[in-house]
């Protein structure tokens, strides 16, 4: 009976643990997933820098002939339906997954081309490997025979939203208007 007491105890001391540091490791879980360290043309920038801002981040490169310029037309479009007051703590992050051609001069006008809260960033290609690896995107350079460009880059299309205390909060397919757009930046621009 003894034996059976002490079980119970540790069994209920064991689930109470753990439904109290259940949280603080989900926390930590999802920091080590999206944090990330790159290079803008004004030194480098981790996603901790953002917090008390609502963050965009999206992956491509500048020579994208059509995917890349739309999604950040669509994005750019949907912060413009908003009040600048409620648009003044959002920052839109562009990656270069192209760190080859894309240089940090050109990131900078490129992102700013779309909106003046964008930014250009980019980083050595292990960095980069690194961070589309853990957030479940991909990006692949496909040769191009006969062309100028030399290679294209095949790459996913998302939108990753991020709160002000930098919470995950959704990642949105290139392909919706920007209207769905804006639904999910009133969740963080609040």
């Amino acid at each position: 009976m003894k034996t059976f007491l002490r079980l119970g105890i540790i069994f209920l001391v064991a689930a109470i643990l753990i439904s109290v540091l259940k949280p603080f490791v989900d926390d930590y879980k999802e920091k080590q997933k999206y944090d990330f360290t790159v290079n803008t043309i004004d030194g480098k920038v981790s996603k901790d820098d953002f917090k008390g801002k609502a963050l965009a981040i999206y992956f491509g490169y500048t020579y994208c002939p059509d995917v890349c310029p739309t999604s950040l037309s669509s994005l750019s479009q949907a912060l413009k339906s908003f009040d600048e007051e409620k648009t003044k703590d959002f920052v839109g992050l562009f990656i270069s997954v192209d760190p080859d051609r894309d240089t940090l001069a050109n990131l900078k006008d490129y992102a700013k081309y779309f909106n003046k809260n964008f930014i250009g960033a980019t980083s050595n290609k292990e960095n980069i490997d690194d961070i589309v690896k853990r957030y479940e995107t991909y990006y692949k350079k496909i040769p191009l025979n006969d062309s100028a460009m030399g290679y294209s880059v095949s790459h996913t299309s998302y939108i990753y939203l991020f709160d002000k205390e930098g919470k995950f909060v959704a990642k949105v397919d290139h392909f919706s208007d920007p209207s769905k757009i804006k639904e999910s930046l009133e969740v963080i621009l609040k």
